[in-house]
């Protein structure tokens, strides 16, 4: 299927509106001479082998080929994950220093006597560069010379929709395409048979706060760029299966000579990317009813990978089978993986909500890490594991309250810096004080890992130009290898 071309769409809109309301021929005629030159120029028509999006060559050193983003929704703690503060361990149950939050924007604290909790956990230091991340993350500690640990991310927003539509798409506003929808955009896929941006979602014990679809939206871009959410339990797409009495070949039939012919002939009429996507989508979902079921059979994958994840049933729906599956969609060419557990929201009951995300997560994220690097797939796999904001360094009851002054990500692969931490919190883990990353840094430089300048990934919405990092965004150069 031909890439998406935005100028072509462009034109064609006003073309056809032209057309439709105008009586003069000849001005339709000289509009429809300068569409065939520009046309004729147009980026697709040049596109190299390889580029099947919108881009038509890479702008920067491709070092990664696809994400995987572990969203650890609801916000964990950074305390009891990889920014250890023993000072604030040491001030534990006592008034937080009045001189760090005047004036501050606190969430549901304001106006509270606001007294420090220190970290629950001990932290030890791992791997050759000694980081130092908690004793709940034994596993994540063991591969601590593959990872990159950002100490200093801040955000903008400090509401979990918000913030989560802030994390995926660089804006709140509604109609913003999201991070995976801009790679498939730019990039295309490497697969024909799969979608090129595939979500999957768990669920742990505690702080299970509710995600929204928006956050996998296509916004102001083709619906075919959109993600594809993946069920973790059962059939992974509804209805993949032909119905009892209708055969295959009698399905292509019907898809190839009725359907897509009505399509084509809507396609010649009309330049719309929805009559594309709608052409697009009935040829992949007859590919899907192949790939699907061999793609989720998790029990071909031999007993010592699937304890590598710790996956007790393959397909359980779980956060281990859904970590084992992203990297089967990886291996198949999908761009974009997202996999969501929502178990992060600890506004009280913190020790037990900790320990129970840590279960859920530790030994799966790590098992990931390494089954892709024994494979040699690493080196071009860009990981990146955190939340859409942290937590506060004052208690909440027996919780934290959400925090965006300051938290931790960690990335791993793809052309980042292995071994090695980046940034600081002041001694009370209060505010990032030292090589401070904001979201739209971490996006440009995401961007930048995967061969792409974040200013020359653009569409038109609403009569401007838009793009992931808004008018902001740095690369951040330390966390490059």
């Amino acid at each position: 299927m031909p890439a998406f071309d935005p100028m072509t769409h462009a034109l064609s809109v006003n073309r056809r509106a032209f057309l439709q309301q105008s009586a003069y021929g000849l001005g339709g005629l000289a509009l429809a001479m300068l569409t065939q030159r520009l046309g004729a120029a147009s980026p697709a028509a040049k596109r190299p082998p390889g580029w099947n999006g919108a881009l038509t060559a890479a702008h920067l050193p491709v070092k990664a080929k696809r994400i995987i983003y572990l969203c650890m929704a609801g916000g964990p703690s950074q305390f009891e994950t990889f920014d250890w503060k023993p000072k604030l361990k040491e001030l534990h149950d006592q008034p937080f220093p009045e001189s760090f939050t005047a004036g501050q924007q606190l969430a549901q604290l304001q106006n509270m006597v606001l007294k420090a909790r220190g970290p629950f956990t001990a932290f030890a230091k791992h791997g050759q560069a000694g980081i130092e991340v908690s004793e709940l993350f034994p596993h994540i500690a063991s591969v601590a010379d593959d990872l990159c640990v950002v100490r200093s991310m801040t955000t903008e927003q400090i509401n979990h929709d918000t913030a989560h539509a802030f994390m995926n798409t660089g804006s709140i506003i509604k109609g913003r395409p999201s991070m995976g929808s801009w790679l498939l955009y730019g990039l295309g896929a490497e697969t024909q048979e799969l979608p090129g941006f595939i979500v999957l979602t768990s669920a742990g014990k505690l702080g299970l706060q509710p995600i929204s679809a928006r956050q996998w939206s296509s916004g102001a871009l083709p619906s075919r760029f959109q993600g594809i959410q993946f069920q973790s339990r059962g059939d992974a797409v509804h209805y993949v299966g032909n119905p009892d009495g209708v055969c295959q070949s009698t399905q292509r039939q019907v898809v190839e000579e009725k359907i897509q012919r009505m399509n084509g002939l809507l396609a010649e009429e009309t330049y719309d990317p929805e009559i594309a996507t709608r052409i697009a989508q009935y040829e992949l979902a007859f590919k899907m009813q192949t790939s699907v079921p061999e793609l989720t059979d998790l029990k071909t994958e031999p007993k010592a990978m699937l304890d590598l994840y710790g996956v007790k049933e393959p397909g359980d729906g779980s956060f281990a089978s859904n970590c084992l599956l992203a990297r089967r969609l990886a291996e198949r060419g999908v761009r974009m993986i997202q996999l969501y557990h929502r178990a992060w929201d600890h506004h009280g009951q913190l020790e037990e909500g900790m320990k129970a995300g840590a279960r859920d997560v530790d030994q799966a994220s790590a098992a990931l890490i390494k089954d892709l690097k024994q494979r040699g797939m690493l080196d071009d796999t860009l990981i990146l594991w955190g939340g859409e904001f942290g937590r506060t360094p004052m208690g909440q009851g027996t919780g934290r309250d959400h925090h965006i002054n300051a938290f931790s990500v960690f990335m791993a692969g793809g052309g980042v810096k292995a071994g090695t931490t980046y940034g600081a919190t002041d001694e009370l883990g209060y505010r990032a004080v030292d090589n401070v990353v904001e979201v739209h840094d971490l996006h440009a430089t995401m961007l930048a890992l995967m061969g792409i300048d974040h200013h020359r990934l653009n569409t038109k919405f609403q009569g401007l130009d838009i793009r992931l990092t808004g008018v902001a965004g740095k690369v951040v150069a330390g966390l490059m290898a």
